[in-house]
């Protein structure tokens, strides 16, 4: 399985360089996590081409399916709660139209993915053109939000909202840690 293998960490967490105190350092570890999917995704395509359906395809289809049906709808949720509704509030026309576009695209992505998941289940309709479009949807979505969406939304809130915001992403994944303490 050395083509198709990754690195087994716990979905939606951070690394241990990265914590809940820096809770958009948190979303930009989450992303890098989405694109280690992102490759395996691409690499099982390949590996289903090469040597078909077996043990190894179907594990690394376990683990994407795993990772994009926890971590990614938490992410999702940390972001329309947390820096969406600053940018569509603020003062920055701009901004907010890009947060209403990365809204419209976690819909698409949700819809993307409940098809991918569908194929993954079962590996027997695994096409190239639509990991594609999978991985590229995820890869524009991710270049906006790190280079719109998080910049004006770190300008707009402060140390207490930050420090709230990474409170409640702990608890939104069941980490008992409190900030700060």
């Amino acid at each position: 399985m050395a083509n198709i293998t990754m690195h087994k960490a716990l979905p939606g967490f951070a690394s241990p360089a990265v914590g809940f105190e820096s809770p958009f350092d948190m979303l930009e570890a989450c992303h890098e996590r989405v694109e280690r999917m992102l490759v395996l995704l691409q690499r099982l395509h390949q590996h289903v081409q090469d040597k078909g359906c077996d043990d190894q395809a179907r594990q690394a289809a376990q683990d994407v399916m795993r990772y994009f049906d926890v971590a990614a709808p938490l992410h999702h949720q940390d972001e329309e709660l947390h820096v969406f509704p600053s940018l569509l509030g603020g003062p920055d026309a701009a901004a907010a139209e890009g947060a209403r576009m990365l809204l419209a695209q976690h819909r698409q992505l949700e819809v993307r993915w409940a098809e991918m998941r569908e194929v993954l289940l079962t590996l027997t309709d695994l096409r190239g053109e639509h990991v594609d479009a999978f991985v590229q949807a995820y890869r524009t979505h991710i270049q906006l939000e790190e280079s719109l969406a998080y910049p004006a939304a770190k300008q707009q809130l402060d140390a207490l909202q930050l420090h709230d915001m990474g409170e409640e992403m702990m608890v939104r994944r069941g980490v008992t840690r409190i900030i700060g303490h």
